[in-house]
């Protein structure tokens, strides 16, 4: 009984701790000097350099959705309804959550063990020590750059997706080319479009905000051990922990603003 008591409390500082970051981080951006060299930077590592798996996972996904949903709506005989269903399951589901997932894989990892390895050879430390704010300095411009790339990352999944299923249904099934983009355009709104952009901009935020401060609190999350090993074990945590922070997200932000 203590020891479940004793984790709960270890809980509940480490939620006021993470909230405290956060805090910190959105008030960096409005500091002076602005590190905008950095900022693009980041937008370089986060942004561009996903595009190339951004662009192949929505491929992949877009014809699967095209083969299978051509596959299932012959039997019920609705395969006009084929770009319907690719596209808002792209635009709503699919498209926010595998960006998100593609992201925390990619760059969000790779931030939490940059920050890790400063905290743990007293860079951070170091900045403190010359009156340099490390939010500021170091996170803030990650977490802009986040919120800018992932949206767009998501529309350019949303886009490349689409077309993935046009090639997989229409010209390998055989499905008919107007009515897949009829469909499409008839059953997407700005409600459906309003609800993946939504969903991209919290998911950003959740992947850069648990990836950067598990790795600015590396020193005191418990069993991580010293060193690398530290560092190595929170940046799995962090991957591991912004990737179902977004599937419990996406359900809720689902349920509130379908």
């Amino acid at each position: 009984m203590f020891h479940l008591g004793d984790q709960c409390l270890a809980l509940l500082a480490d939620m006021g701790t993470m909230g405290l970051f956060l805090l910190s981080t959105v008030a960096g951006l409005f500091r002076r000097p602005f590190r905008g060299r950095e900022l693009l930077r980041q937008l370089s590592f986060i942004g561009a350099g996903s595009v190339a798996v951004i662009f192949f996972t929505a491929l992949s996904s877009g014809m699967v959705l095209g083969l299978q949903g051509s596959y299932t709506l012959k039997k019920f005989g609705a395969e006009g309804m084929l770009g319907s269903a690719v596209s808002l399951t792209l635009i709503m589901e699919l498209g926010p959550i595998l960006t998100a997932l593609m992201v925390a894989g990619r760059a969000g990892s790779a931030m939490c063990a940059e920050i890790g390895i400063m905290r743990m050879s007293e860079q951070i430390d170091a900045l403190e020590c010359m009156a340099v704010d490390p939010f500021r300095y170091l996170i803030s411009p990650k977490l802009l750059a986040t919120i800018l790339s992932v949206p767009l990352l998501t529309a350019l999944f949303d886009v490349v997706g689409i077309y993935g299923g046009y090639v997989a249904g229409v010209q390998l099934m055989g499905a008919n080319a107007g009515s897949y983009m009829n469909s499409m355009m008839v059953s997407i709104t700005n409600h459906e479009i309003r609800l993946g952009v939504i969903k991209s901009f919290v998911f950003a935020l959740l992947v850069v905000w648990i990836s950067t401060g598990r790795g600015y609190f590396v020193h005191r999350i418990r069993g991580a051990g010293f060193g690398a090993e530290s560092v190595s074990k929170v940046t799995t945590q962090a991957v591991v922990l912004s990737s179902i922070s977004v599937l419990i997200f996406d359900y809720l932000l689902t349920a509130v603003l379908l």
